[in-house]
């Protein structure tokens, strides 16, 4: 005996599907892509941040991270795409709006400003940071300006608020930001 429920059933069922196809279908089909590849100040690797843009601007970046020390760091992107020595060379938080240090900053935040990122007792941290502050593609918050960007894991937790960097401290990783094709 046919149901008359049963074809609506059916058809709430693939509205799900194909909601999650999309979605994965964007991560697949970003419009601009990077990736930067996190060292420590000796050299040796610390991770991988991997940047996608989505046709609606937002900027998903995936972060894993080694050799950390247990505990929350801040986590930002940098005015220079330059990673030498103590990775000064990176420059200031990438700022291009000229807006004040902090996510809970009223004068803030910066572009490159993110939520602090959180390592494990063994040293790693994974996360996922959302932001449209910044863009992959052309634009006044392109990280692909003149002297490019970098990605740069701190020691300390960014407190969101002191100026001009969140009391984050020294520089533990740092990765330059390139386009993937």
């Amino acid at each position: 005996m046919h149901h008359p429920r049963f074809p609506t059933l059916k058809l709430l069922l693939l509205v799900p599907v194909a909601a999650a196809c999309s979605s994965a279908a964007l991560a697949r089909n970003p419009v601009a892509s990077a990736i930067a590849t996190l060292v420590g100040s000796n050299g040796a690797p610390m991770g991988t941040a991997v940047l996608r843009q989505a046709a609606n601007g937002e900027v998903t970046v995936d972060v894993n991270a080694i050799g950390l020390t247990e505990g929350a760091h801040g986590i930002h992107f940098h005015a220079v795409g330059l990673c030498e020595g103590a990775f000064e060379s990176a420059g200031a938080h990438y700022n291009p709006l000229n807006r004040q240090h902090g996510l809970q900053s009223p004068g803030g935040p910066h572009a490159g400003d993110a939520p602090n990122l959180v390592a494990g007792t063994g040293g790693a941290a994974n996360a996922s940071i959302i932001t449209d502050r910044v863009t992959l593609t052309p634009g006044t918050t392109s990280l692909f300006d003149a002297d490019g960007s970098a990605i740069v894991i701190h020691a300390a937790p960014d407190d969101q608020v002191t100026q001009p960097s969140g009391n984050s401290g020294g520089r533990v990783a740092c990765g330059v930001v390139r386009s993937t094709p």
